[in-house]
């Protein structure tokens, strides 16, 4: 039996997924995508990954019953990242029929609102290119269905980040900000000791108490995002250029 305020979907039987949609609940569904791939030496190559599944994680646990969270699409769009040993990549087109196929999926089965949460920088610019595509699709095929694509980062402000970090710039590569998200969500992927051998000096400043302050705020602004979706507020978050800087 699948344990009380559960809301991963692996861990359901056919029968107990079944019952819990005949009982009204599990109405969004968030898709976790993000990369394995380096992150400097100190910095465990599931971050990005890591990073997005536990936010989406802690908003669904705050939103249960609402919220069911699928299986995480663990590799990404990382060949700017290929020049380390152990990164792995898929082609944009192969990944965007993986994410497409799996929010498809979860219309099919019902599941009207879809939020695919990223937490890769490469990801970015294929899929901010075919949404508008894909929403058409969706409409035509399925009805009325809300699918939106967001970074976990999206949620904060300049502001924000710069009243608890000591640098400026968010989310960055394996910087202040990364790093002390890991700190705080899982310590054992950070080696301490080989920050000071890291390309980059701002992973010096942080702490696993910047990384718990940015999670509060991460969570909420997600928990935000999803109610709206919840509530059938319509989506006035602004597409993203797509001339953005590789990470």
């Amino acid at each position: 039996m699948a344990l009380p305020n559960e809301f991963r979907l692996q861990k359901f039987t056919r029968r107990e997924f079944r019952h819990a949609r005949e009982e009204g609940k599990f109405d969004v569904a968030v898709v976790a995508t993000g990369s394995i791939e380096q992150h400097l030496e100190h910095l465990a190559f599931e971050q990005d990954i890591a990073s997005s599944t536990r936010i989406a994680e802690m908003a669904a646990e705050r939103l249960y019953p609402q919220v069911v969270l699928a299986v995480p699409i663990n590799v990404g769009i990382a060949e700017h990242h290929m020049h380390s040993v152990g990164t792995l990549t898929v082609k944009p087109s192969t990944w965007l029929a993986v994410v497409f196929d799996t929010a498809e999926t979860l219309v099919r089965h019902g599941i009207r609102k879809v939020l695919i949460l990223n937490g890769h920088g490469g990801n970015r610019r294929p899929i901010y290119g075919i949404m508008s595509q894909w929403q058409m699709y969706f409409d035509r095929e399925h009805g009325d269905v809300d699918l939106r694509f967001h970074n976990y980062w999206d949620v904060l402000t300049h502001e924000i980040v710069n009243s608890i970090q000591s640098n400026p710039g968010y989310p960055s590569h394996a910087r202040e900000f990364e790093t002390s998200m890991a700190m705080h969500l899982f310590p054992e992927n950070v080696r301490v000791e080989d920050i000071p051998h890291s390309e980059d000096e701002g992973a010096s400043a942080a702490t696993a108490d910047k990384g718990r302050q940015l999670t509060e705020k991460t969570v909420d602004g997600v928990v935000e995002l999803l109610e709206g979706m919840i509530a059938g507020d319509p989506d006035e978050s602004p597409t993203p250029s797509v001339n953005i800087p590789k990470r």
